[in-house]
């Protein structure tokens, strides 16, 4: 029998949004104001001292802007992936297309000790750039990597169901106006990618900066050199310096989310902008 119209399926407005704010509050926001509140232990002075140590800005620099790095290359493969996935047929593509999962399905632990063994100067890629004066497991460089492996899928798999979404048709039309390739491309296809591309970019971004056992290994965990935040926090926490830990993570919670909402504002105004040209 058919629904009626104007009915819904789901319950009304007022059990829909209580279940809703019920599970912000008892998962998001109540352990995030006892977080908050945990570093009041501190007070201003200690809380500042804290978090504008020198060990806890390097760590701060290398997080943020390995991070970076890490998403935006990722942006660029994974747009370069999806569109392969998407617009050509080939040979074990499906084998491809299910191998991009993989670091979704692997645990980080094991991914973190299969690049150290990869990349170690005793390993099978290590090996071979040591003799060029390029060491890349216990450096900046092997996070870096790291964190790409983790972050890559999240922009492949954001691009691809617009790319699959895209009809060819447009193009051709544009290719019979008189456009090349490569005006195609930027006026036409990728205009009509970029809220997906910024969110692809925004979720390998975020993974990146709360990344913990993929990096555990390969950094060498070296204070001032190779110590990312979360296992800064992970050593305060070992230490039972709970205070100094708090304080750390809620540095990192306000930072991160203002990025994200900027880059949520951001592909708002690109969406915002591709609806004006339609």
């Amino acid at each position: 029998m058919p629904l009626k119209q104007g009915r819904n399926v789901l319950p009304g407005l007022g059990i829909t949004l209580g279940i809703t704010m019920t599970y912000l509050g008892l998962m998001v926001l109540i352990p995030f104001a006892a977080l908050f509140l945990r570093t009041l232990d501190l007070g201003p002075g200690g809380f500042w001292a804290v978090v504008t140590a020198p060990r806890v800005m390097a760590a701060y620099r290398l997080s943020f802007g390995a991070s970076f790095i890490a998403a935006a290359f990722d942006a660029v493969a994974g747009l370069v992936v999806a569109w392969v996935l998407v617009r050509y047929e080939f040979p074990a593509r499906r084998l491809v297309d299910a191998i991009v999962d993989l670091p979704f399905a692997l645990p980080t632990a094991v991914a973190g000790i299969t690049l150290t063994t990869l990349f170690a100067p005793s390993g099978w890629i290590g090996r071979l750039a040591e003799p060029l004066g390029l060491r890349i497991a216990f450096t900046p460089l092997g996070v870096t990597l790291a964190l790409v492996f983790i972050g890559l899928p999240f922009t492949i798999r954001t691009v691809q169901p617009v790319l699959e979404g895209l009809e060819q048709d447009v193009e051709e039309a544009s290719a019979c106006l008189g456009a090349n390739r490569l005006q195609t491309l930027a006026w036409v296809v990728f205009p009509a990618l970029v809220p997906a591309w910024l969110t692809g970019f925004a979720m390998a971004f975020a993974r990146a900066l709360g990344e913990y056992g993929s990096i555990a290994f390969i950094s060498g965990n070296l204070p001032m050199k190779t110590e990312i935040v979360p296992l800064l926090i992970m050593t305060k926490l070992q230490e039972f310096d709970y205070p100094g830990a708090t304080a750390i993570a809620a540095v990192m919670l306000v930072a991160s989310f203002a990025i994200l909402l900027a880059i949520n504002g951001l592909q708002a105004w690109a969406t915002r902008g591709q609806q004006g040209r339609a």
